[in-house]
C-alpha cells in the first residue's frame, strides 16, 4: 500500500541497509587467507567483528575527539585473528580492514535509488566516516544528492545530534524527512526526533536469516522488502 504523502528527503543508513557488508567482509577475508586457513568460519568472524564495532560505537562520548570508524574495525580486528590463530601479517590485516569502504549494494539498492531519486533528495545518514561513505559510495555507484555521516556531527548514531545535523543541512523540517535503515534502533531514535520512518528487511545481512532482523511488526510508517518495495510504496 502506498503513503499518502510522499517525504521530501531520505535518509539513508549504509552498512547493512544500502550495502552487503557480510558477503563483501567474508569474500575479502577469504581471499586473503583462504587458502592458509581453508576451514576456518569467516561468516563468523566478520559477525563478531561487526559485534566489537557495534560495542565500541556505543560507548559514550567522550572529550578526546572523534575517532574514526576505520580506526576502530582495524583495531577491534587483530584480536579476532590473534584468538583464531590466523596468521595475517599487517599488510594484510590493513588489507582486510579497508574492506569496509567498498562494501557491495544489494542487488535492489541501486535500481530502487534511481526510482527514489526522481521524486524525493536522498542522502545518507551513516556512522562511516565521510570518505569511507564516499568511497563506497563512488565504488557502488550509489545515487545519493548528498553525503552526511555521524563524523559530521562528532557523535554516532543513535544520538540526535547527527539526525539534527542531517535535517538542518537539507533545510527541512524532521517531519518531511524519512530515515530508512534496517536497524530498529536507528529508526526509533529518529522517529524520537519527529523524523518519518521506513524499515527495510535485510535477512541477509549477518549472512544467516536466523540472525537477521527482517520482521514487520507494524512500528513504522512504511516496512518494505527492499528499496524497489520502498519506491513502491512511496509511489515512485
Amino acid at each position: 500500500m502506498s503513503i499518502t504523502t510522499r517525504p521530501h528527503a531520505l535518509l539513508f543508513d549504509v552498512q547493512g541497509t544500502a550495502t552487503d557488508f557480510h558477503s563483501t567482509i567474508r569474500a575479502a577475508a577469504a581471499r586473503i587467507a583462504g587458502d592458509r586457513h581453508p576451514d576456518q568460519d569467516w561468516s563468523a568472524l566478520v559477525n563478531d567483528w561487526r559485534a566489537a564495532y557495534f560495542e565500541e560505537t556505543s560507548q559514550p562520548p567522550t572529550d578526546s575527539g572523534w575517532v574514526s570508524v576505520a580506526s576502530i574495525y582495524r583495531v577491534t580486528l587483530d584480536p579476532l585473528l590473534d584468538a583464531r590463530g590466523l596468521d595475517l601479517d599487517i599488510a594484510e590485516r590493513d588489507e582486510l580492514a579497508r574492506a569496509w569502504a567498498r562494501l557491495e549494494p544489494w542487488p535492489d539498492t541501486v535500481p530502487g535509488l534511481r526510482r527514489l531519486r526522481a521524486s524525493c533528495t536522498l542522502a545518507t545518514l551513516s556512522n562511516a566516516d565521510v570518505s569511507t561513505v564516499v568511497e563506497i559510495s563512488r565504488h557502488g555507484d550509489l545515487p545519493w544528492h548528498a553525503v552526511f555521516a555521524a563524523e559530521m556531527a562528532g557523535v554516532f548514531k543513535p544520538d540526535p545530534r547527527i539526525y539534527r545535523l542531517a535535517a538542518g543541512y537539507l533545510g527541512f523540517a524532521p517531519g518531511e524527512i524519512m530515515m530508512v535503515a534496517s536497524h530498529r534502533y536507528d529508526l526509533r531514535a529518529a522517529a524520537e526526533l519527529g523524523f518519518r520512518t521506513a524499515f527495510i528487511a535485510r535477512p541477509l545481512e549477518y549472512g544467516d536469516p536466523t540472525l537477521g532482523d527482517a520482521e514487520f511488526t507494524g512500528e513504522f510508517e512504511v516496512e518494505a522488502a527492499d528499496f524497489l518495495d520502498l519506491a513502491e510504496r512511496l509511489g515512485c
